[in-house]
């Protein structure tokens, strides 16, 4: 019963303010939000995902026998996204509120994280990408805010389907090469694009050493002259 309780007041602290007729800002740090909401004044309602939002799922749904999970090897390796555990309050949160918000603006990271977390909050909250601004800012200051506000653009697709190929890689390298390391070297342990190619960068090295030859040669060192009237024995 506590936990009930606890459970509810806890919904009830982390709830948007209304954002009826106002702007809603969606950055990735509740620390950024705070500053940020400051800089722009009270016609906004600027709230934090909290990182990603959505990613691949980690197991098939029930009947589905796929080697990579979220991933479909057979239709050039098309991606299967899920709200990720514990985000899912935060998405019916962010979606009630947009819904009620005059506009969005997604002012996550600027890297390619930052850009694919944008993606990916328009996706779940089903926001039209012309519905959507898109900001980006290299400092928390009162200045680049107000200016990155001045000039939102949209969602940068290349920087998205970047993301996307990286992580669409790791899972399929990780969850077939995964196994193999359980069965050959000790369980628990994970593979991913970099421990693999790391992996063969050692055992191609570890070749290398074994394989080579160890030959006898000797250097030898000469001094040669015309000048055979000024030669100096050493």
């Amino acid at each position: 019963m506590v936990k009930e309780k606890t459970t509810k007041q806890s919904r009830r602290s982390t709830a948007l303010p209304d954002t009826t007729g106002k702007q809603l800002v969606i950055v990735e740090s509740p620390a950024k939000a705070r500053t940020i909401n400051k800089y722009l004044g009270s016609e906004y309602v600027v709230s934090a995902s909290v990182g990603h939002v959505r990613d691949l799922p980690e197991k098939n749904p029930k009947g589905i026998k796929n080697p990579v999970p979220g991933v479909d090897l057979d239709e050039d390796f098309k991606p299967t996204y899920k709200i990720i555990k514990g985000k899912a309050s935060t998405v019916t949160e962010l979606k009630r509120s947009s819904k009620k918000a005059s506009g969005i603006w997604l002012a996550t990271d600027l890297d390619r994280e930052g850009e694919a977390i944008a993606w990916h909050l328009a996706e779940a909250l089903e926001v039209t990408p012309e519905n959507a601004n898109r900001v980006v800012f290299n400092a928390i200051t009162k200045k680049e805010i107000e200016n990155a506000f001045l000039h939102p653009r949209t969602i940068n697709m290349d920087k998205v389907n970047a993301q996307q190929a990286r992580r669409i890689l790791d899972r399929i390298v990780g969850y077939q090469v995964s196994p193999l390391l359980w069965r050959k070297v000790a369980g628990g342990l994970s593979a991913g694009r970099v421990q693999s190619v790391a992996v063969r960068l050692i055992v191609e090295r570890e070749r290398e050493i074994e394989s080579f030859m160890p030959n006898e040669y000797w250097k030898v060192l000469g001094y040669f002259t015309t000048d055979v009237d000024n030669v100096v024995t050493l």
